[in-house]
């Protein structure tokens, strides 16, 4: 869950306590790995997901407990799927329980603005009101995970990662498929840079994760973006998708892709020789878009179908490049 703190502050404002299940721990099959979290609040509704099932249930109804308590010290337990729970994954989760008032709303405050800037870290250790105390902190060495093996100490820190890490995508073309792209994406870890030279083709409103450019600078736009971007392109205009995509290969990109069939693609290859792109340049083009067992020609479909390969490419570029920043404590 992206906005936790933000979740927090505004549960407790109003409705004066918010409750925070985290799952600090996990061995063995599990439904969700460490970093998994639910905001609760006092009258049973809630954000965010540690996995469902018998597990979820059980544990919300604990945490439940414990913010109708009140404000008190963090709580630690370790859940058993099996024996337990019956839950044929078999694992082994540990949840970490915490309830807040108005009192902590300056800290929570201090991290929903950390929150806002993208995924960070925080060293944290069990104050002397059994409280988890947080500041903020650089990632540890990758390999340190962070997790507290036992029940937190005022002696001993662990690592926890919040906010979200996101892969940017620079989307030209503002047509009815780039509409369907922007509006599949928005749920999803991405942020959206969407360039078309047309003011009008943008909608009034576009979802959070979305930045509409107008502009007819696209070598700027690719100039500018950061190397982990991926690049989709998708104008009303052959020729400029062409002068884009030769573009956008001239660099590193971990994902070049252009919409159209595989006689596009040829045009294209063709038009890139002529242009001196190297062939191994050109083998990197992805066109056409979006993963192959899905057929469809309709502008959702073909955003689902695109948005399913984005999110398998942006696994694959996290698996060859770990970065400690991102794996969850």
């Amino acid at each position: 869950m992206a906005k936790v703190w933000a979740r927090i502050r505004e549960t407790i404002e109003r409705h004066g306590v918010a409750g925070l299940l985290s799952v600090v721990g996990a061995a063995g099959s599990v439904p969700r790995e460490s970093g998994a979290r639910i905001v609760l609040q006092p009258d049973g509704s809630f954000y965010g997901s540690i996995g469902g099932g018998r597990l979820e249930y059980e544990a919300i109804a604990a945490a439940r407990v414990a913010l109708k308590a009140g404000r008190g010290a963090a709580q630690l337990r370790d859940w058993p799927l099996g024996p337990n729970l019956g839950q044929c994954c078999g694992g082994l989760v540990k949840t970490l329980t915490e309830t807040f008032d108005h009192r902590d709303l300056a800290v929570v405050c201090r991290l929903e603005a950390a929150e806002k800037t993208g995924a960070f870290v925080t060293s944290s250790r069990l104050d002397d009101d059994g409280r988890i105390a947080r500041v903020l902190a650089p990632p540890r060495a990758a390999g340190n995970d962070g997790e507290p093996a036992r029940r937190p100490s005022a002696k001993t820190s662990f690592e926890e990662h919040f906010g979200e890490v996101t892969t940017p995508v620079l989307l030209f073309g503002a047509g009815h498929v780039g509409r369907a792209v922007v509006l599949a994406l928005a749920p999803l870890p991405f942020t959206v840079r969407w360039i078309d030279s047309r003011p009008d083709q943008f909608p009034q409103f576009v979802p959070q994760n979305v930045v509409t450019v107008c502009t007819d600078a696209a070598d700027r736009e690719l100039a500018e973006a950061p190397r982990d971007a991926f690049v989709v392109v998708m104008t009303h205009s052959h020729p400029l998708d062409f002068d884009i995509t030769v573009a956008a290969l001239r660099r590193t990109f971990d994902f070049v892709g252009l919409i159209g069939s595989e006689t596009k693609r040829a045009r294209f290859a063709s038009f890139a020789r002529q242009m001196g792109l190297a062939e191994v340049d050109i083998d990197r083009l992805v066109c056409p878009i979006g993963i192959a067992e899905i057929k469809g020609k309709e502008p959702p479909v073909i955003a689902a179908a695109l948005t399913a390969q984005l999110l398998i490419v942006s696994e694959q570029v996290s698996m060859v490049q770990p970065s400690p920043a991102i794996q969850p404590a």
